[in-house]
């Protein structure tokens, strides 16, 4: 790997790395940006309707004149109100889970690390599988009162209420031990895995259908109501994610180095902790359970424009939404009229480069 060494003055951090991949990082982005929206038009054109790509950018440029409409009325409603909700949806929430596995990577230091490690991703589980089994009886008044949203927002309470749970347990004294949230994390996912599994026997076999494909994931239910819902949400999180850049950077040095270099590493532990838990907990709301996206994504980029989070964040939600509208219009078409749940796509295409990584390291895992 290559020698880094890092100078800095007050609120200045700098890298030094010998072979700078900075310019190749840049280009990448831009042919991410590029083939995100050369995913986005097929994932638009895939399906049973016979619209293709073309067709749909026809109809953008000139469907507004009179008589130009190259969409059938059937066509305008499928690509319009059934397959770009779904397509935006599904950008949001690779992006979300990417970027959220490349700030947890960057946080623990481990090239390993996904949201799953701190329990989100249980927490929202449990919220939702609780409102697919009890929402006819003690749940009902919530169901009454929010409707078709009741299952996402007991997701993201879910993964919230872990989150603070989480951060109460492992900050002492102001200051958050990074080992113990780790450990904690992992006891709070098992304890979240255990209630689900008692809501999952209490349940009645259309229940137990609904169960198993919300938690293989999909975005079949994408409505525009569900991006309002989440997307400003996710699109939060987004935002604010970038500006950690600079203090994983320096994290990668040690907490003690960068408390040197100016970084306030308790706050970017609360920002870095807060945003993952918002993105990763409307994401499960929305779409279910969708593994591999958060570790495969952001180790993949390292191993080609290097580990600056400058670069990697945006890469990582670039790469993270075409990857994720990729495997979502496999899974709409490879069983054709059927759908695959997505998250069997992201696992069979995910787990075996997870084998890699390994067998490529021989069980010692680095950078």
């Amino acid at each position: 790997m290559a020698d880094q060494t890092a100078t800095g003055m007050p609120g200045t951090l700098r890298y030094v790395v010998a072979g700078d991949r900075s310019s190749r990082a840049r280009l990448v982005i831009v042919l991410l940006g590029l083939g995100l929206v050369l995913t986005m038009l097929l994932s638009l054109a895939s399906g049973a309707s016979d619209a293709s790509a073309v067709s749909v950018v026809r109809n953008w440029l000139f469907g507004a004149a009179e008589g130009t409409d190259v969409l059938s009325i059937r066509d305008n409603i499928i690509v319009y109100d059934i397959r770009l909700p779904r397509v935006v949806l599904g950008a949001l929430v690779g992006a979300a889970l990417a970027v959220s596995g490349a700030v947890m990577q960057g946080l623990f230091r481990n090239p390993l690390a996904d949201p799953g490690l701190i329990g989100v991703s249980a927490g929202a589980s449990l919220g939702a599988v609780a409102v697919i089994v009890l929402g006819g009886t003690m749940l009902a008044p919530l169901t009454a009162v929010f409707g078709t949203f009741t299952l996402p927002l007991a997701a993201f309470f879910g993964g919230l209420v872990t989150t603070l749970v989480l951060y109460q347990v492992a900050t002492r004294q102001g200051r958050t031990s990074v080992a113990t949230m780790l450990l904690a994390g992992i006891a709070l996912a098992a304890l979240a895995m255990a209630l689900t599994g008692v809501l999952i026997f209490m349940a009645d076999d259309r229940q137990l259908r609904d169960l198993t494909f919300w938690q293989l994931g999909s975005l079949a239910g994408a409505t525009w109501q569900k991006i309002g819902a989440v997307g400003p949400v996710i699109t939060a999180a987004m935002i604010a994610v970038p500006f950690l850049a600079r203090g994983l950077n320096a994290l990668a040095l040690g907490e003690a180095t960068a408390s040197h270099l100016g970084i306030s590493v308790q706050r970017l532990k609360y920002i870095a902790i807060l945003s993952v838990s918002a993105a990763v907990g409307s994401a499960v709301a929305v779409s279910g359970g969708i593994g591999f996206v958060g570790i495969v994504v952001p180790h993949l980029l390292r191993l080609l424009i290097g580990p600056d989070n400058r670069y990697l964040l945006p890469a990582s939600a670039l790469l993270g939404a075409a990857l994720l509208l990729l495997a979502d219009s496999v899974a709409r078409t490879i069983v054709a009229p059927a759908e695959l749940p997505i998250g069997i796509v992201t696992a069979l295409a995910g787990a075996p480069f997870f084998l890699w990584i390994l067998l490529r390291k021989r069980g010692i895992i680095d950078l």
